[in-house]
């Protein structure tokens, strides 16, 4: 992948389909959003640039695997990878149902259960058969899907600012409580708008030029999400009324309709919904896979995880097709919404595992003294940007919420299971590579007597 297919990466992975609602959610809290959002938009921008760092050092395939198990060892590098790939998959199957939401919006009309349930089938096998054909066509997947996607909401988020009116902006603080109470409140919500920064790190074995490429790819994706989300939330708030805005179901429709008139909104705003969830998905698959296979290269994962052809690590794709299958399964047919609700809470935490892993990692580069023969200015700036990642990543931790930690915790532990697995896998292995030369040693001592005799 060059420059601009891993910018559209990491930036099609960030902007998947809760854009599209963000404005409406974040709404009953008055514009003080705004001022979370940028906050939130530093915080990310510090995390991409951390990320550039550390695949300068390490560009390898794995991102925030490779990193933390350079710099804690093996259990914290399975720790990241785990809690990634369980993240991925089970956000694959949330992705693909809210997918189905916007394609009732472009066919409307009775849905039935086996429809709505083909639907979200074909949003996760599509994007998977991309990926078995390999990184090239990911790549020219997620370029065109990027595109379609950026070029509507950036339309709308500049062109609303045209028909901006402040009168209908809501208080700066709507509710009750302080202004600060309002602006976590909010935050809360927002947190998880940036997850995907990493996407390039990820992926970097496939990255051409990747001690370059990963790390400008991650902060130009960033700040491409960043403009969608800051201009697009700004538009909405000034082209809607705040009171129609706190109960709307579909925002961006909403907007374009005020700008142009009548009800056509809704069908653009859908498609392009389904567009942006579709490349997501593209890009996601992708990284389910690449995570166990770094993994597994060290053999912390099952040795099947390392299939690979044409860039591609084809077993994990297949592997998290599978298991967002299951869930997709289990949601339509069982009807079990409890349970498709705690998987997603759980990954709500798990994304932040491998980000809080790598910050930390970063840090003890610096501290331990392996810079890279940096400047003392350029010391001091590396340690401020791994803090302030370190520090945003945290706050994610605290922004996911009590029962989306406490369930991400048990998830998160059960993989001990799987780790003592394969420590012992790799253990017993290690025991027979010492013993059969040991033996190969013991052969020249039996020939000795045969020697003297001759």
């Amino acid at each position: 992948m060059n420059l601009l297919t891993a910018t559209a990466l990491v930036m099609g992975n960030i902007i998947g389909g809760g854009i599209f609602l963000l404005p409406a959610s974040v709404a009953p809290f008055g514009t003080v959003s705004l001022v979370a959002f940028g906050v939130l938009t530093l915080g990310a921008i510090s995390l991409a640039l951390v990320f550039g760092k550390l695949a300068r050092r390490h560009p390898d395939t794995g991102g925030p695997y490779v990193y933390a198990r350079e710099a804690f060892g093996d259990f914290a590098g399975f720790l990241s990878a785990w809690s990634y790939w369980t993240m991925t998959w089970v956000s694959n199957a949330a992705l693909a149902v809210a997918a189905v939401g916007y394609v009732h919006v472009l066919f409307p009309g009775h849905q039935s259960r086996g429809v709505d349930l083909i639907v979200a089938l074909a949003a996760l096998w599509l994007p998977a058969l991309a990926n078995f054909a390999g990184t090239r066509y990911v790549g020219a997947v997620q370029l065109v899907a990027t595109v379609l996607k950026f070029v509507p909401l950036l339309f709308i988020a500049v062109v609303g600012l045209f028909f901006f009116d402040p009168h209908k902006l809501g208080a700066f603080h709507e509710g009750g409580g302080s202004t600060l109470g309002g602006l976590s409140a909010a935050a809360a919500i927002l947190l998880y708008s940036y997850v995907g920064v990493e996407s390039a790190a990820m992926s970097a074995g496939e990255v051409r030029d990747p001690e370059r490429n990963v790390g400008r790819a991650t902060v130009l994706g960033t700040l491409g999400a960043a403009v969608v989300y800051l201009l697009g939330t700004v538009s909405v708030f000034g082209t809607v009324p705040h009171d129609k805005l706190v109960h709307s179901t579909a925002p961006f429709s909403d907007a374009v309709d005020a700008m142009f008139g009548g009800q056509w909104g809704g069908t653009v705003i859908a498609a392009a919904a389904v567009i942006s969830i579709v490349g997501a998905l593209n890009g996601w698959t992708l990284m389910s896979a690449q995570s166990p296979y770094a993994a597994a290269k060290d053999g912390l994962f099952p040795a099947a995880f390392l299939t690979k052809r044409r860039g591609v690590p084809t077993f994990g794709v297949l592997a998290a097709a599978v298991l967002a299958t299951a869930l997709t399964v289990i949601n339509y047919l069982i009807g079990s919404g409890g349970v498709f609700q705690i998987l997603v809470l759980i990954t709500t935490f798990s994304a932040t595992v491998p980000y809080l892993l790598a910050a930390g990692a970063q840090i003890y580069f610096l501290l331990t003294g392996r810079r890279d023969r940096v400047r003392p200015g350029r010391f001091a700036r590396d340690l401020t940007l791994a803090l302030i990642a370190f520090g945003f990543t945290f706050w994610l931790v605290a922004g996911a919420g009590y029962a989306a930690i406490y369930q991400g915790v048990l998830f998160l532990f059960a993989g001990i299971l799987v780790y003592a697995l394969m420590a012992a896998r790799r253990s017993a292995s290690r025991e027979r590579g010492a013993e059969e030369p040991a033996a190969d040693r013991a052969e020249p001592a039996e020939a000795e007597p045969a020697a003297a005799v001759r």
